[in-house]
């Protein structure tokens, strides 16, 4: 479909939070800092007088995905990646395949594209059909695992996107929290750019730090678009650190650990009157539709839940929430919350 007017495609969780809230809205761990991580970030505060040097830091997130530097560039957050894409290139097609993050439809219009939506469909569990994307379609983009949906799209539905004159980018900002399943961050295509984020497991939206992964051709493309000095000292610190062996064996923790939490959460919110959980959850967050979705979310506000709201992600709509996996005891209070709500509106 074509995009006239419709969702607010910059409203995000952030904007659901406010002092005194349980925070369910924004999908970023909230868990201590590892000393492994805190260490040198604090260490590069002492730093800030020398201009930022990226060397190491691309060198140890290439080694993490097994790929060379020059298929790397780091990031201010992935969000800074989707405004350097729609600078840069230059698609007669564009095609954002929906429900997913907004920022790069959002991205793309504010570069004067054109886009196009491909809506998944929730009787298809949101899970992608690679035809439904058109075949002159000259940029895809598509998350993997999607935020809302949480759903996680196989890796060779993803590739069967991938063809001579097209490039497909697969924003993958939470596929630590899939154990990396159906990740092409490995995968040297021509055409694929793959985004990752930093900010989400490891707590860092304040410092924003992400990378892009492609062919050189495209790097350098991207790159040249991007500011002098772009990423921060603490920030590239900070990159370098998540790309040790100590961080990928917390990330497994961490993801195993959450896979425990969210199916707890899908469990309740199952046995809930009236709510649907949206397709098969992966990752660290949920979306449920729900009658009265919008006075739902203010009730469970005025009771001290912060929830996302869904209709400003094409493909959802008035009824749909997401509300992000915390730890048992918060998911419990807030399924009681949420049952008493519901009940009150019968």
């Amino acid at each position: 479909m074509d995009v006239k007017k419709g969702p607010d495609l910059h409203h995000h969780g952030d904007a659901e939070v406010a002092p005194g809230l349980v925070d369910l809205a924004v999908n970023v761990r909230h868990q201590p800092m590892p000393g492994w991580l805190a260490g040198p970030i604090t260490t590069a505060m002492s730093e800030l007088a020398a201009y930022p040097e990226e060397t190491r830091a691309t060198r140890a997130t290439a080694a993490k995905h097994g790929r060379s530097p020059e298929e790397v560039l780091l990031t201010a957050g992935a969000a800074q990646a989707f405004v350097l894409i729609a600078q840069t290139l230059k698609p007669r097609k564009a095609v954002v395949v929906h429900p997913q993050f907004t920022e790069p439809e959002a991205a793309l219009l504010n570069a004067g594209h054109e886009v196009h939506r491909v809506l998944l469909r929730e009787e298809d569990g949101f899970r992608l059909d690679p035809a439904l994307v058109p075949e002159d379609a000259d940029l895809v983009v598509i998350g993997n695992p999607t935020n809302p949906t949480s759903v996680l799209h196989p890796a060779g539905d993803i590739a069967k996107l991938i063809r001579p004159g097209r490039t497909v980018v697969v924003d993958e900002a939470f596929a630590d929290t899939t154990f990396d399943r159906e990740s092409l961050a490995g995968d040297s295509a021509g055409g694929l750019i793959v985004l990752r984020s930093l900010t989400k497991t490891w707590g860092l939206a304040g410092l924003r730090i992400g990378y892009a992964l492609a062919e050189p051709e495209l790097i350098t493309t991207l790159a040249r678009a991007r500011p002098l000095w772009a990423v921060s000292t603490p920030a590239l610190a900070a990159a370098e650190a998540c790309a040790s062996p100590a961080a990928v064996a917390a990330e497994k923790e961490i993801a195993t650990a959450m896979a425990q939490e969210r199916d707890h959460l899908v469990a309740g919110l199952r046995g809930v009157p009236t709510v649907t959980v949206a397709g098969v959850p992966a990752s660290a967050f949920v979306a449920l539709r729900v009658p009265d979705a919008a006075e739902v979310r203010l009730e469970l506000r005025r009771r001290g839940y912060a929830v996302r709201r869904g209709d400003t992600f094409p493909g959802l709509g008035a009824d749909w929430l997401r509300v992000a996996v915390r730890d048992t005891a918060t998911t419990d209070a807030f399924l009681a919350t949420l049952n008493d709500v519901l009940k009150e509106r019968q």
